[in-house]
């Protein structure tokens, strides 16, 4: 059921969803294996889509850190939304990852320790790419910023806003996929 419903709002959004499927659980652990859950306060995710990575950050972080889900499909949102209903440390957002510093600001969050993202940089316009990543980098201070990509062709682009970066190659995933962990340092932002 969660393939079908991925694979419909992937043919009517394919420059937002950017895959035919769900990521796999070995991306799923990939992607969250170098966060320290426990001192992680407050981790965002951007684009969780049907909830691969949810999933696996739920099943590890701690009771008290708070988990922030921003999604601005709605078919992805409303489910997300019924499924966490009754999590009190995990928030929905129906929204721009765009708008991630006024969200924190709203929440009365002052400090994001991860920033995990399914948001597929390379077929979104280079102008909201660029709004996401200020809005990242602006919310993220000494955190990190992981996402993923099929290729690396945005690496450099990211690399504008994130000086050290990581990558490494996920095989099991349909397609292959490029897991790219990011911190800041002393960068120009386009």
């Amino acid at each position: 059921m969660q393939f079908i419903t991925f694979l419909t709002e992937f043919i009517k959004h394919p420059k937002t969803i950017g895959a035919i499927s769900p990521s796999s659980k070995k991306l799923a652990k990939k992607m969250i294996e170098t966060i320290c859950f426990e001192n992680a306060q407050c981790i965002v995710e951007l684009g969780p889509g049907t909830g691969s990575f949810t999933k696996e950050l739920i099943k590890r972080k701690e009771q008290s850190t708070k988990l922030i889900l921003i999604e601005n499909n709605e078919i992805f949102y409303e489910k997300l939304r019924e499924q966490f209903a009754h999590e009190p440390s995990i928030i929905v957002i129906y929204g721009s990852a765009e708008d991630l510093c006024k969200y924190m600001s709203a929440l009365k969050i002052e400090k994001i320790d991860y920033v995990v993202s399914g948001l597929p940089f390379t077929s979104l316009d280079s102008v909201v790419s660029s709004r996401i990543l200020r809005n990242v980098k602006e919310c993220l201070e000494d955190g990190k910023f992981i996402t993923f990509q099929y290729s690396l062709v945005r690496k450099s682009f990211i690399q504008n806003y994130f000086e050290d970066i990581t990558h490494e190659k996920v095989w099991i995933n349909l397609p292959p996929a490029y897991v790219l962990s990011c911190k800041l340092g002393n960068v120009r932002a386009i």
